[in-house]
């Protein structure tokens, strides 16, 4: 019998600092079956988290306060394995996948491209490798793929495009990576469920009061397998919730 279940993705841009500007308010409150961190920017050893109920796991970053990802889940997975396998790819912790009974869920945080688009070429191969890793486990099980993946790949996705073209994270190189995920077997969930929506953001600059002007990018997804589509309830972005320069995403789905 499928269950109704709520997955959350947020990059909280440095937990240690989030939990000042009410994490646990917001992890309460969501009540997420699964909850999916990117950018903890810390070693499991520097945080104490009380979260009853809650299995976790955590893949940091060999460089100290940097990166970082984390899975809490009250559903115990049969598994859960980091990184890609790829020990190129695997200094950053950047990646966790929980395999359970039903799917598999891969928690992401994508590598930003940088300023003057200094780690394209090294964004270009870790896309390609995602990719097949997820096509992988598709042939397995279905798949639930979150985080922060660094693109926003339409124009609707973000508030200036034509300025933003060759930036990093709007990028043709980092979208076209995206349309070819979302073409061999994968669905953007928000915009599944929100064609045609304006102005849904999930990342705002610091900078020039963008958060209170909406001047955004829709930059974090709930990517699902194909075969996932007709069991998705909802697709929804958090931007009330403060706490990081992104916001809370979250996907009701029955699995």
């Amino acid at each position: 019998m499928l269950k109704e279940l709520k997955y959350i993705s947020w990059n909280v841009n440095g937990l240690r600092a989030c939990m000042k500007k009410g994490f646990m308010d917001a992890f309460q409150n969501l009540s997420a079956d699964c909850f999916c961190l990117q950018e903890t920017k810390l070693q499991p050893e520097q945080i104490s988290l009380e979260l009853p109920g809650y299995y976790q796991y955590w893949n940091s970053a060999v460089k100290k306060g940097y990166s970082g990802t984390a899975l809490f889940t009250r559903i115990k997975p049969v598994s859960v394995t980091y990184g890609l396998g790829i020990p190129e790819h695997d200094q950053e912790g950047r990646i966790i996948t929980a395999e359970f009974d039903s799917h598999y869920l891969v928690v992401c945080y994508t590598p930003n491209s940088k300023r003057e688009l200094l780690r394209l070429d090294y964004r270009m191969v870790w896309e390609d490798e995602i990719r097949k890793y997820l096509l992988s486990l598709n042939e397995k099980k279905p798949v639930i793929y979150c985080g922060d993946l660094n693109v926003a790949h339409e124009e609707i996705d973000i508030a200036n495009p034509k300025t933003n073209h060759h930036n990093a994270g709007f990028t043709d190189e980092e979208r076209g990576k995206m349309t070819a995920l979302l073409s061999s077997g994968f669905i953007d969930t928000f915009r599944y469920q929100h064609p045609d929506t304006r102005d849904a953001y999930s990342w705002w600059s610091y900078f020039a009061k963008s958060r209170e002007r909406n001047v955004g990018w829709r930059i974090d997804y709930f990517i699902t397998s194909e075969s996932l589509k007709d069991r998705i309830t909802g697709a929804s972005i958090h931007p009330e919730i403060m706490g990081s320069d992104h916001c809370p995403i979250e996907l009701d789905i029955k699995i």
